[in-house]
């Protein structure tokens, strides 16, 4: 299993309690289901966000992860 690097922004970082994590998995949904398993505020804020891999959205959670990988995990906001 490789180490990815994930950040958090917003809400997913309030849920989360940290800025960045480094995570080992081998897909995306390893990470999201890391992301979720202890933290119930978590999940329910995994449920609005987007998740970047190395800049592209996808909802795919079989999408490979791996060392150098960076995952992003954007709730929705709005601007002005």
């Amino acid at each position: 299993m490789e180490t990815t690097r994930v950040r958090l922004f917003a809400a997913a970082r309030d849920a989360a309690g940290a800025s960045e994590l480094l995570i080992q998995a081998n897909t995306i949904g390893e990470i999201l289901d890391e992301l979720t398993d202890h933290n119930p505020a978590m999940a329910k804020v995994l449920t609005a966000c987007s998740v970047l891999v190395d800049g592209t959205r996808t909802n795919d959670r079989s999408v490979a992860v791996g060392h150098g990988t960076t995952v992003d995990v954007l709730p929705p906001f709005a601007g002005g």
